[in-house]
């Protein structure tokens, strides 16, 4: 069955629980993503963002649960349906980046050369780095990496997109731009995982899931979890904080 043919969740993750030594990082969290959405998994630093992103792409085996991507378990089969840009940027340092986007675009297996060369320019037109082709990753600023980074992540156009902190040194202008793009692919049927923990990210997306210590405790739209405060102004993290101080009473009530 192809990418196309397939109807059904673009994820679906049961139980899903992983440690690191005593630390439950991810603890029997279950989910289900639609497709041709942006999925926003927002939590604080150690609520278990990273690990969920790198269970989900196979990076890492679950203790225990079952995750199915487009109907599928994780493979390297699956790869060539995957995007996946890491919190920190991997990248060649001694390669230009137009050499490191053809890279990734040739292991994600884009193998005709005049479709990978549009590709690889398109990938790099969208993060706004085309005039600089040509330089060393090595001369970039921080956030010019994890420019380079999201356009090998994209280069290949996969239907399953996972983003880890993607907007992280980028400037507003870029971000809104970023955020055009990533709607335009939602619109095309691309399903758009995003880990952040930064309200402005959250507020873009379709549907959100607020982490905390390996947990999912809320998860709904914006809207849904705004007006779940009761309070007719209240933010996205007047949400969270709602939603932490809830699971909180209720842990010390057992």
């Amino acid at each position: 069955m192809t990418s196309r043919e397939y109807t059904g969740p673009a994820i679906k993750v049961n139980d899903l629980s992983f440690n690191y030594k005593n630390l439950k990082a991810v603890d029997q969290l279950s989910l289900e993503v639609p497709r041709g959405m942006s999925f926003g998994v927002l939590g604080p630093n150690g609520s278990g963002k990273t690990t969920l992103i790198r269970l989900l792409v196979g990076l890492l085996k679950p203790k225990y649960g079952t995750i199915h991507m487009m109907g599928q378990p994780p493979s390297r089969k699956m790869s060539r349906y995957i995007g996946y840009m890491p919190q920190l940027a991997s990248l060649y340092t001694e390669l230009s980046i137009a050499q490191n986007v053809d890279f990734f675009a040739r292991i994600y297996g884009v193998r005709n050369r005049a479709e990978r060369r549009m590709q690889v320019e398109e990938a790099i037109q969208l993060v706004d780095l085309w005039p600089r082709r040509r330089d060393s990753i090595y001369n970039l600023s921080g956030g010019m990496k994890q420019r380079v980074s999201l356009a090998c992540s994209m280069v290949h156009r996969p239907p399953l997109l996972f983003l880890d902190e993607p907007t992280v040194g980028v400037d507003p202008k870029l971000r809104v731009t970023f955020w055009e793009y990533f709607q335009n692919l939602n619109k095309q049927g691309v399903t758009i995982v995003i880990s952040s923990h930064t309200m402005d990210d959250a507020a873009h997306c379709d549907r959100l899931a607020f982490l905390r210590e390996g947990r999912i405790i809320a998860e709904g739209t914006p809207y849904e979890l705004r007006q779940a405060t009761g309070q007719s102004e209240a933010t996205l993290e007047d949400a969270f904080l709602y939603f932490v101080v809830s699971m909180e009473e209720g842990n010390e009530s057992k």
